[in-house]
């Protein structure tokens, strides 16, 4: 499989799914597109993936390339059914691309947190082996308010309604990271934004906790980004 990597800082990437992807044969482009860099056309690639970054989905004037960005997201999703996975920005961006909406969070979450499977999570293809609450990485200010029509609700958490969707058959996101390995919080905590969010939400002495946090969860990350990696393939390879 030939994966097409939109990309939105280069610490950004999919972090433990690298390594699955090479174990089993696939090879990933990455698209970095904070730095200028163009979305290709999908001939060629099998999938899309896109990944998390600091910007949000409505800063247009900042960012012109979000807006472009979306319209491809519609067209190789809705259009053309290209099989998709979303992390945090791209589990925002996939909503607001197939008409539903994104809205800063009432109350960000920042932290290792638990995230509660739906019906259709725990009784889904994404989330299999998966139990039904369990820790994520979370890391983000803006949150799905408004599913786009036809979209389903796969996980939740008390803060934010819409953790996980799917779009009918072959597209997933999800809010939260299971990506993370042992330099991920370094990594971001060094992107400004997430450094005053980080702050903001946690306090001055909260990194020292999160780090630790994270440092004490990461074969669980691993287990569960493996299970869901593998689902995920299952999933889109159906239809």
């Amino acid at each position: 499989m030939e994966i097409l990597v939109l990309q939105h800082a280069d610490v950004e990437h999919p972090g433990s799914f690298r390594s699955m992807l090479e174990d089993d044969g696939h090879s990933w482009t990455p698209i970095e597109l904070d730095k200028g860099e163009k979305i290709p056309s999908m001939d060629g690639f099998d999938a899309l993936w896109v990944l998390g970054g600091p910007m949000d989905v409505w800063q247009e004037d900042q960012h012109p390339w979000l807006k472009e960005e979306k319209a491809f997201i519609r067209e190789a999703v809705a259009d053309k059914g290209v099989p998709y996975l979303g992390l945090c920005l791209g589990h925002q961006l996939l909503a607001e691309a197939l008409g539903g909406k994104v809205e800063p969070s009432k109350t960000p979450e920042i932290g290792v947190m638990p995230v509660q499977l739906t019906e259709a999570g725990a009784t889904g293809v994404l989330f299999d082996g998966l139990p039904e609450t369990f820790d994520a990485l979370q890391w983000h200010s803006a949150e799905v308010t408004q599913m786009p029509e036809g979209g389903r609700v796969l996980a939740t958490s008390p803060d934010c309604a819409v953790q996980a969707m799917a779009w009918q058959t072959r597209a997933f996101s999800f809010q939260f990271h299971l990506e993370v390995e042992a330099e991920t919080f370094d990594n971001w905590a060094q992107i400004p934004e997430y450094a005053q969010a980080l702050e903001q939400a946690l306090g001055a002495d909260g990194a020292k906790q999160m780090k630790q946090d994270c440092a004490d969860s990461i074969k669980q990350f691993e287990t569960m980004a493996e299970r869901v990696y593998i689902n995920w393939l299952q999933a889109t390879s159906r239809t």
